[in-house]
């Protein structure tokens, strides 16, 4: 059970051929999930804020609620 055997071996060399062998899929795949991650964050920056929240980043303010909202168009 300390010595790895032929069939053992054989898995061994086709693990290794399908993640380095070829065209260096592992490269490949790396590359694709960095682009992914990469499109995910361009895609955050370019959501467009709302007046309430910019305002609220702006002061620091908690978000109104929708009664506080409704006694301010009241006034």
């Amino acid at each position: 059970m300390g010595s790895l055997g032929p069939i053992h071996w054989i898995i061994v060399a086709v693990v290794v051929l399908l993640l380095f062998g070829g065209r260096g899929k592992l490269s490949g795949v790396m590359g694709d999930a960095a682009k992914g991650i990469k499109a995910f964050r361009d895609g955050l920056k370019d959501e467009p804020v709302s007046s309430d929240v910019a305002e609220n980043k702006a002061t620091g303010a908690l978000p109104r609620t929708e009664a506080e909202k409704e006694e301010l168009r009241k006034s």
